[in-house]
């Protein structure tokens, strides 16, 4: 048997990938909704679809600041108190003059009427007279205070924001399962209401294991490591999202693992532990929760998934809560790319975001590579628009297990179970990274 035929007959023994996130992913409902103000609404997801309860803009309102009249008062035969020489482009040539009988701000809540002849200045904000159906700007005229020349004549409705211009009563602002961003909470707030239901942003701990590491701030000695995984995903879970808290480091004490677990299912809606998913003799994190003990739930389940890099991932429960816990591998690059296609999907879940995995494209190759047999690869490059429309992707040295690569990446290549070699110019999927720059 060639060595190509040992690792495809090893591959076709681990789970795809696609049939194990779609067991995990089946097992999961979105956090119970909860009713917050509109101020704390913003990053979560809306449970339930709004309707604007009234219209926006409230009120017939001026759009600039100038003077509220009637058009035809303006327009060239109207019944102002004068006409007077005027710049180029005004109605006849002439100026018009109307009395300001006058002034409305933003705050100004009483009725007035126009009527032929007069103007009010008004404020941009501020409600119309009843009969105006024009605003002039202030620079279109003298700027008089009790009389005003006209040297421009605007368009009738010139000015004007009338009621339920943009939003009338009853419009649909966002369906659940929408984001609220910055500006849908202006929407919000400006058809009148104060409280949304959303589904809270998950509680995500994060617990590292392992004897040998060590806290950030120093190098690395012989029997050491530092502690990569418990920042980078805190810092991960907390791009999503997530109400992320690292609780730093468990060792490889089996005591001390559940009762540090038992703690956390008490303020967490997920727990992700790094370390500890292989079978060798030091794999303390498989061998406790893989087993069931009294009353308790779980267990949790440990899978060898087609996935490079990283195979070994566990999902589960723990606690009486039955708290789920996602566990990725101790290597740095193996964790965060397990946290994309595992841990990430369960957060916006749990959150109720669609959709739950990161948006793709397809784009040029331009370099050939090889890829491991009968694993699905996520190689960290860098995607590119192209002039004349598509993409291109470059892969970045290294391959997918250089924390280097992924700190440079825009985008994660998806390279399937079957390609072994993907040549320069091909077409591949390539996850869009939505990291700031």
């Amino acid at each position: 048997m060639t060595a190509t035929a040992d690792a495809e007959a090893a591959a076709n023994e681990l789970t795809p990938l696609a049939d194990y996130l779609g067991s995990v992913l089946r097992r999961l409902r979105a956090l119970p909704p909860l009713d917050l103000d509109l101020t704390q609404a913003y990053g979560n997801v809306l449970a339930e679809d709004v309707v604007a309860p009234h219209s926006f803009p409230a009120f017939d309102q001026a759009a600039v600041d100038g003077y509220a009249a009637r058009w035809e008062d303006i327009a060239g035969g109207g019944r102002g108190v004068g006409y007077v020489p005027a710049q180029a482009g005004s109605p006849g040539g002439r100026a018009v003059r109307l009395n300001v009988v006058g002034d409305l701000g933003a705050a100004s809540w009483r009725p007035v009427r126009l009527t032929p002849g007069a103007c009010f200045s008004v404020a941009a904000g501020a409600p119309l007279p009843i009969g105006a159906d024009v605003v002039v700007p202030v620079e279109w005229t003298d700027q008089g205070m009790a009389a005003v020349e006209i040297h421009r004549a605007p368009k009738r409705g010139y000015g004007v924001r009338k009621a339920g211009e943009e939003l009338p009563a009853g419009t649909p602002l966002a369906r659940a399962g929408t984001y609220v961003s910055p500006a849908l909470v202006a929407v919000l707030a400006a058809t009148g209401i104060g409280h949304v239901v959303v589904r809270p942003s998950p509680r995500v701990v994060i617990v590292a294991t392992g004897d040998e590491l060590v806290e950030v701030g120093r190098g690395s000695q012989p029997g050491q490591v530092v502690d990569v995984n418990s920042h980078a995903l805190t810092a991960a879970a907390a791009e999503v999202g997530a109400l992320a808290y690292r609780v730093g480091i468990c060792d490889d004490d089996p005591e001390g693992l559940r009762g540090l677990l038992e703690d956390q299912t008490l303020r967490a809606d997920l727990i992700i532990t790094t370390g500890g998913t292989g079978m060798g003799p030091g794999d303390m994190v498989r061998r406790i929760l893989s087993r069931r003990e009294g009353s308790r739930a779980g267990p949790v389940t440990f899978t060898e998934v087609a996935l490079y890099p990283g195979t070994a991932l566990g999902f589960g429960t723990v606690g009486p809560e039955e708290v789920p816990v996602v566990c990725l591998p101790g290597e740095p690059a193996a964790a965060l790319i397990g946290f994309e296609v595992l841990a990430r999907p369960a957060i916006n879940l749990l959150a109720g975001a669609e959709p739950v995995f990161r948006p793709s494209v397809r784009a040029h190759l331009l370099e050939t590579i090889s890829s491991p047999a009968g694993l699905r690869e996520f190689r960290p490059a860098h995607v590119a628009e192209r002039r004349g429309g598509g993409y291109t992707v470059q892969p970045l040295r290294g391959g997918p297990l250089t924390l280097s690569g992924l700190a440079e990446a825009n985008g994660l290549m998806v390279l399937g179970e079957r390609v072994t070699t993907a040549a320069a110019g091909s077409t591949v999927d390539v996850l869009l990274l939505d990291r700031r720059r």
